[in-house]
């Protein structure tokens, strides 16, 4: 008998008839012999309904009563899928977050986990039953509701299921598991079996939408196996594991793709030492993440400094750098909100040359201009005019045979 974690996102509970469906799917787990423990998120809609409800009534809502009314949405979706379970004879109990109890900081409205107590789901499964937990909250040390933040419901699943050392925890969502690239743009995107941790926190940090980083990164903290299903079709998923020896090492396992991006470029910047901290640094106050950073060689005592934030930033930091780059004495401050990040990820880069060359000769055929480059071990990533995102991804799954399993995909010799 195996312990699982079954997650259902809002998506699966968006109303009664799929919380009904999600339901069956917990009990056919059951009837394979298994314990299940279900962590939901509230209905599909629901939290936005509550956000927008709270701005009405307040220009900054406070974040402890935000949390207070957040984790609502969570106790509607618990109590309905108890009782779903309850009327099938199931053995269901819901569970809060502080009633599991889930410790967390005292951060509201992006509260990380310290500490689970899982003597009460411990109990209730001994005895032959269903935990039915509120994912996204938890207590702080003062006893107060607080919530996780984004992708919180998935990070509730996989700390639970490390904390039980259960054999894997399965997300349920309205896809059928990770592919190669977004199938909306490569219809001949094919579903991975099997993609490791450092791959799946690699296409999740660069674009892919199928699971939150952070719930990624606790799984490959704690060993936790993670298999992406989909609520609605049968399959089994995508497995995401430790990388393991007789794994098929892909040379690249997927493409990602992110617009939400801007690239800020100064112009002529003084080429002396404490220039990128005057400029980062003052962003950073802000609390703009910066990721991709270039910086050329310098010229007649002259450098240019080019960046990437969120796009949502973009004016924000253009605001910011106006005032310093004259204090600095650069020549010009220019950017673009119409950019797009392309990445391939693979940790078969690590033992193979030649991945960036093929990615930029498949990019140079279709006549898309490269403007930034970055890489680390299983990833290269180049920032594009925005108009070419989907011809780029096309391009690059066609130059690495990512519709063609990996035993019959040409490897770089």
């Amino acid at each position: 008998m195996a312990l699982i974690v079954q997650k259902f996102g809002g998506s699966s509970l968006a109303d009664v008839a799929r919380i009904r469906h999600a339901a069956e799917r917990v009990i056919a787990e059951r009837e394979r012999g298994n314990d299940v423990v279900v962590v939901v998120s509230a209905m599909g809609g629901q939290t936005d309904h509550l956000v927008e409800m709270a701005a009405d009534l307040h220009d900054r809502p406070p974040a402890r009563e935000m949390d207070q009314l957040l984790a609502t949405g969570e106790q509607v979706t618990i109590s309905l899928m108890a009782m779903a379970l309850l009327q099938r004879q199931q053995n269901a109990r819901s569970f809060t977050g502080g009633q599991v109890a889930v410790h967390t900081d005292d951060v509201h409205t992006k509260a990380r986990i310290q500490e689970i107590d899982s003597d009460n789901l411990r109990a209730l499964l001994d005895a032959g039953g269903i935990p039915v937990v509120a994912g996204f909250q938890g207590v702080s040390p003062a006893g107060d509701v607080t919530t996780l933040g984004r992708g919180g419901s998935d990070t509730t699943a996989v700390a639970l299921a490390a904390a039980l050392e259960a054999d894997e925890c399965h997300i349920y969502t309205d896809v059928d598991g990770v592919y190669t690239t977004d199938p909306r743009i490569v219809p001949e995107a094919r579903r991975l079996v099997k993609i490791t941790f450092e791959e799946m926190i690699e296409l999740a940090s660069l674009g892919a939408k199928v699971l939150q980083i952070r719930a990624v990164e606790f799984a490959g903290k704690y060993s936790v196996p993670v298999r992406v299903r989909s609520t609605f079709d049968e399959g089994e998923g995508t497995l995401i594991t430790v990388e393991e020896d007789d794994m098929e090492k892909a040379l690249v396992s997927g493409i990602a793709h992110n617009e939400d991006e801007a690239k800020v470029t100064i112009i002529g910047v003084p080429d002396r030492p404490g220039i990128a901290h005057a400029v980062v640094g003052a962003v950073a106050r802000e609390n703009v993440n910066v990721d991709m950073i270039i910086q050329n060689q310098g010229e007649h005592g002259k450098t240019d400094f080019t960046f990437t934030v969120p796009r949502s930033d973009y004016q924000l930091v253009m605001d910011i750098l106006e005032p310093i780059c004259k204090e600095i004495e650069a020549e010009a401050l220019t950017g673009s909100d119409r950019i797009a990040k392309i990445s391939v990820v693979g940790v078969g880069m690590r033992n193979h040359a030649g991945v960036a060359d093929r990615m930029f000769e498949a990019l140079s055929r279709e006549g898309v201009n490269i403007q930034m480059i970055a890489t680390s071990e299983i990833k290269v990533s180049v920032v594009v005019d925005q108009k070419y995102t989907e011809l780029a991804v096309r391009a690059l799954h066609e130059a690495f045979e990512l519709d063609k399993p990996v035993d019959e995909r040409n490897h770089i010799h």
